[in-house]
């Protein structure tokens, strides 16, 4: 995780904990939402389950923005999300990359070429429990599984991948659609909360009706993310065109364990 916005002014502070897919978006987000709702935004940026689970251990946090809605849900539930502010703010989607921009497809990825692909862990960070569900429905599951480097967060995908220390990643389109990545079909529906107890009630609501906006569309649109009320399907043969050869650089981010998967500092090291 790591703090990606925020600017010292006289705006009153919104402390913000973003889902790491969100990390392009948010010093674009953080200009207009200090010039227009004079707001200044602090952002700490992780996987969704771990920033959840601060949350649920009391972290200071004023609004939760994570990439899907179950760990939204865990934080009403567990008492610490305001219910009446649940809010779906944007369609995030699945992507591949490679360094090399040879891994076309999903497909390519049980290739015997192929030695190490990259995701985050299913267990907190939902683009790996997406990815996870992608290679299953295919039935790439089980050539995949062993060649799996866990990563903690969708930006640790692409820096594994971008440093050659893996040949592939599975991250999300946010990361990828502007280094040539591959578009897949899968998404996810994207949900905020503002966080009960926060110093700031009125400022977070602000900001997440804000990304129901036409300009705060606009913002996470450039980014990668599709509009909250528009399924992705339709759009994914007008995006073809623009996958290109995916070579380009990537971009920088304590994994646990799932079943017969290692985290990414003990494989490395094994190897």
């Amino acid at each position: 995780m790591g703090l990606v916005g925020g600017t010292q002014l006289f705006a009153q502070e919104l402390l913000v904990a973003a889902a790491s897919d969100l990390a392009p978006s948010i010093p674009e987000l953080t200009r207009e939402v200090l010039q227009n709702q004079k707001l200044t935004l602090r952002v700490s940026v992780g996987s969704s389950g771990q920033l959840a689970r601060q949350i649920e251990q009391g972290a200071p946090f004023d609004l939760f923005l994570s990439a899907d809605e179950t760990f939204v849900k865990q934080l009403v539930q567990a008492g610490r999300g305001d219910a009446a502010t649940v809010q779906i703010y944007a369609i995030g989607r699945l992507a591949l990359w490679s360094k090399s921009g040879a891994i076309k497809q999903l497909a390519d990825l049980a290739k015997p070429e192929v030695k190490r692909v990259a995701m985050a862990s299913p267990l907190h960070a939902p683009y790996g429990r997406l990815a996870k569900e992608a290679l299953e429905k295919a039935g790439l599951w089980a050539a995949v599984e062993p060649k799996l480097i866990l990563a903690e967060t969708v930006r640790q995908t692409m820096q594994f991948a971008a440093t050659g220390n893996v040949d592939a990643a599975l991250t999300s389109w946010t990361l990828a659609h502007d280094k040539g990545g591959i578009l897949l079909p899968e998404s996810l529906r994207q949900a905020g909360v503002v966080i009960k107890g926060s110093k700031n009630p009125a400022g977070a609501a602000a900001l997440l009706a804000f990304l129901k906006t036409s300009r705060g569309q606009g913002i996470l649109g450039r980014h990668g993310l599709l509009p909250w009320e528009v399924r992705p399907e339709p759009l994914l043969q007008k995006l073809k065109n623009h996958n290109s050869d995916g070579k380009g650089g990537g971009t920088d981010e304590e994994t646990k364990k799932t079943k017969g998967l290692r985290p990414a500092k003990q494989r490395n090291k094994n190897q």
